[in-house]
């Protein structure tokens, strides 16, 4: 069996957003809609202080609550440990969102151009003829799918890909001699709230 996971190394992360833009390139997404966050702040006291960068993504959760509470089984757990959503049964309930500890869903109640009042540009007229993995459609909840259509082809994911620290690794949490199962054993990679006993797949190595 295979789960996949992600290392992020918080000590080489730059906050350079290069993966915001890779997510939002591959996946098409509205404007507002960001399947990966970039948040920056302080840490420590002066002169010892030091500025972080915390990249937020869908955890992928092993007991995901919001597979548990979807009502209509949009929401689900692939074999390989990927949550995804499937579109075409999301009624907007948005359950989804108010169980997520990690705040890692979004809800479309509009789809908003660009340049309101302008042309579509032709970011937005590729997204509209390719459809993206989402469609996109009002209504529904979307959210980091782990670019489970690259992973299926044998890529990574776009923000590992593009990351231009290394800082993101990506592969199987199962195989102990993984990539990221030795810097999880290496490198004390954690989890983020292990006491909510979700299980992310997300694993961070300290500042």
């Amino acid at each position: 069996m295979v789960r996949y996971g992600m290392v992020i190394d918080l000590k080489k992360c730059i906050g350079c957003d290069a993966c915001t833009v890779a997510c939002r390139a591959e996946n098409a997404t509205p404007r507002g809609v960001f399947w990966n966050r970039l948040f920056k702040f302080e840490v420590g006291k002066y002169p010892h202080a030091k500025l972080v960068s915390m990249p937020l993504i869908c955890m992928h959760c092993k007991n995901a609550p919001c597979v548990e509470v979807c009502p209509t089984g949009a929401t689900h757990r692939r074999s390989d440990g990927i949550v995804l959503v499937d579109y075409s049964k999301c009624m907007g309930c948005k359950y989804c969102i108010v169980v997520c500890p990690y705040g890692e869903r979004f809800f479309n109640r509009t789809i908003t151009a660009y340049y309101p009042g302008n042309p579509p540009t032709p970011y937005e007229e590729l997204s509209k003829r390719l459809g993206g993995p989402s469609n996109h459609e009002t209504g529904i909840v979307e959210k980091c799918t782990f670019c489970a259509d690259r992973v299926d082809k044998g890529q990574e994911p776009a923000c590992v890909g593009s990351c231009v620290a290394d800082a993101r690794t990506f592969g199987d949490l199962d195989d102990p001699n993984s990539s990221v199962s030795r810097l999880i054993a290496t490198k004390h990679a954690v989890q983020l709230g292990p006491e909510l006993g979700t299980d992310p797949s997300v694993y961070y190595v300290p500042p």
